[in-house]
């Protein structure tokens, strides 16, 4: 069985932001030279989030209503977690909320996905670099 793994990093300029990386997670795919096996793509930060889902606007406008409904950023006062100086306790409950990782299966060399299906990063606490994983397995 062979292994694969590289870094894919991130510096989002605003605080918030939802990016496809199918394209970046398909091209270690293709550097891996592995036909069948399993994709495991996670975010290295607790405030950042890597999930599957549709790349429609409309969708990530949705998103992000309703986890600034879930966690709203403001005021900054309404989290224990900010008393220690930070600003970000938001941040960590939507990476809960959207997840850490995903993984998929890889068949003859291409990722295995339903319709519509793409990988994405969501960036939650922004303005610095932050790198997901991409881990594959197989043959």
């Amino acid at each position: 069985m062979k292994s694969y793994r590289k870094e894919l990093w991130f510096e989002v300029p605003q605080r918030r932001a939802l990016l496809n990386i199918t394209a970046q997670v398909e091209s270690c795919l293709r550097e891996s030279g592995i036909r069948e096996g399993l994709c495991l793509v996670n975010a290295m930060h607790i405030t950042a989030s890597v999930f599957i889902n549709d790349d429609e606007r409309g969708l990530h406008a949705d998103y992000e209503r309703w986890l600034e409904k879930l966690a709203p950023e403001k005021p900054h006062s309404a989290y224990d977690h900010n008393r220690t100086g930070e600003d970000n306790a938001d941040a960590h409950l939507k990476r809960t909320v959207m997840g850490r990782e995903i993984v998929v299966a890889v068949t003859a060399g291409a990722l295995d996905f339903g319709p519509w299906e793409q990988i994405f990063y969501g960036e939650f606490d922004g303005r610095r670099r932050k790198r997901v994983l991409v881990k594959i397995i197989g043959e």
